[in-house]
């Protein structure tokens, strides 16, 4: 008996999923993702839920082996959600995120003057292209209570694994 690599035990599990969510999807199945990052000085990270058809919830805790303010840790996990539900077939997508700066600067409402921001709103732009439909909206922190939970955990360097 191998042992495979963790990394590659996490994308057969993707691609797994995502062949019995692409079969059980049906014409215009919305799927969620909710996001929130959270940064402090024991580290950076973010929590994903992504919800997909017939009940199927994936939530995610990563932390980061990087620096990252406030700001960059709510895009961090816009990406990660975008990316995942994006790697499990998701045509409609919408995400929930209680950051008024991300969910504003994504609609065109506000725009990105600082750099960084300007990169990370690119990549977003890019990646909103892999899906038909795609929309975001600001919800109130206690509507995100338990993706803020995985942030809180990934930050905190408390039980979750180094992400990107």
């Amino acid at each position: 008996m191998s042992l495979e690599a963790p990394s590659q035990i996490y994308a057969d599990f993707v691609v797994e999923l995502s062949s019995a969510a692409t079969h059980q999807e049906g014409a215009g199945f919305r799927w969620v993702i909710s996001v929130d990052g959270s940064s402090n000085q024991q580290g950076s990270g973010v929590g994903v839920i992504l919800e997909g058809p017939d009940g199927l919830l994936i939530e995610q805790a990563l932390r980061f082996a990087f620096k990252a303010n406030n700001n960059q840790a709510e895009y961090e996990a816009l990406i990660a959600g975008m990316l995942l539900a994006k790697e499990m077939g998701a045509k409609e997508l919408l995400a929930k995120s209680d950051s008024l700066l991300v969910a504003s600067q994504v609609t065109g409402e506000y725009q990105a003057k600082d750099p960084q921001m300007a990169a990370y709103l690119e990549y977003v732009q890019v990646l909103k292209e892999s899906f038909e439909v795609f929309e975001i909206v600001h919800v109130p922190k206690e509507q995100n209570a338990r993706v803020d939970l995985l942030a809180k955990l990934a930050s905190s360097g408390k039980g979750a694994g180094r992400g990107r």
